[in-house]
């Protein structure tokens, strides 16, 4: 089984009220990460199998925006192991209810989703601790028996990454006009008739300089 996990993206600022909390939205930041790692997941062709999610607001956001971005066209699945109160108990009997499946996307919340994806990468019931910062997205997958982190990425890394791409682009265009029109080089609109022209020059002042020189004394 491959297990992507996803935390909710940027929501704002928390409410006192636990209900209102629980309808907090994400904010343009938020809707933005989500957008962006979405579109990082399709260019990596990841297909999943179902999309779970933390009933609270933010995370059926998060879920819904990376779900529609990777073309999954199956209903989002809510389920409440994945609140923030969530204990490792009910978190691995969802996982048990879901296990036909061959991939799956969970949206939760911190702390207790990082440290759901800490334990089950240790054996023998220790404990460890990833930092999943907000929009991040962590692929685990099982192996042998247990569950082994393969990469993790963040919105701060995504941007960086294309930031970069986008430089690197910037690059190539200016190295093609260079390559295209670059000193010594005829420009299309030059054509037949410049190469004529230029040559026609060259024969000229080969002649002006093998001609006498006069005195005009």
């Amino acid at each position: 089984m491959i297990v992507y996990f996803v935390r909710h993206a940027s929501a704002g600022q928390k409410r006192f009220s636990p209900k209102k909390d629980e309808k907090r939205s994400l904010d343009a930041e938020g809707v933005h990460q989500c957008t962006q790692m979405g579109r990082i997941l399709s260019a990596m062709e990841v297909a999943v199998d179902a999309v779970i999610s933390s009933p609270l607001k933010r995370a059926t956001q998060t879920a819904s925006l990376i779900a529609n971005e990777i073309g999954h066209e199956g209903k989002l699945n809510i389920e409440n192991a994945l609140r923030p109160e969530a204990k490792y108990e009910h978190f691995r009997e969802m996982l048990r209810k879901y296990s036909k499946f061959e991939a799956l996307v969970l949206v939760g919340h911190n702390p207790n989703f990082s440290e759901f994806l800490g334990r089950m990468m240790v054996a023998n019931g220790d404990r460890a601790y990833v930092d999943l910062k907000k929009a991040a997205i962590a692929k685990v997958e099982s192996e042998q028996k247990k569950f082994v982190l393969h990469w993790l990425l963040t919105p701060r890394l995504a941007k960086a990454s294309a930031d970069a791409s986008v430089s690197e682009g910037s690059s190539g265009q200016i190295a093609i006009s260079q390559n295209g029109s670059g000193p010594g080089q005829d420009t299309p609109a030059e054509g037949k008739k410049g190469k004529k022209k230029k040559k026609k020059q060259l024969q000229a002042a080969r002649t002006s300089r093998s001609r006498p020189t006069t005195s005009r004394k």
